[in-house]
């Protein structure tokens, strides 16, 4: 039972910590284009959520450039960001986290 307790415990940790790594990507790199539920001028994170997989994400994040016709798109504005690996994963699992709201 502590066992349990101790490993539940730390996977709460693990996943909050993740999150608010992800919203410190978002704050700093993100925000001016994007938010979590309403349009801006890119689309919201839950938009993107419903339509995109973490992978997805990620080559989106790398070279934005390379990936805007294969996703539809008519153009991009993104820029290149030049993230580490993690705060990439962190981004990605941040944007995820909107999937349905």
């Amino acid at each position: 039972m502590k066992k349990s307790i101790l490993i539940a415990l730390a996977l709460t940790s693990f996943l909050l910590a993740n999150d608010t790594d992800g919203k410190k990507v978002f704050e700093t790199y993100c925000w001016g284009c994007h938010h979590q539920t309403a349009v801006a001028f890119g689309p919201p994170f839950s938009e993107i959520a419903q339509k995109r997989t973490n992978e997805e994400i990620q080559a989106y994040i790398i070279d934005p450039e390379s990936m805007y016709k294969a996703f539809g798109y008519k153009r991009t504005v993104m820029t290149k960001l030049k993230l580490t690996d993690k705060e990439r994963e962190d981004i990605a699992k941040y944007v995820l986290s909107y999937k349905g709201k």
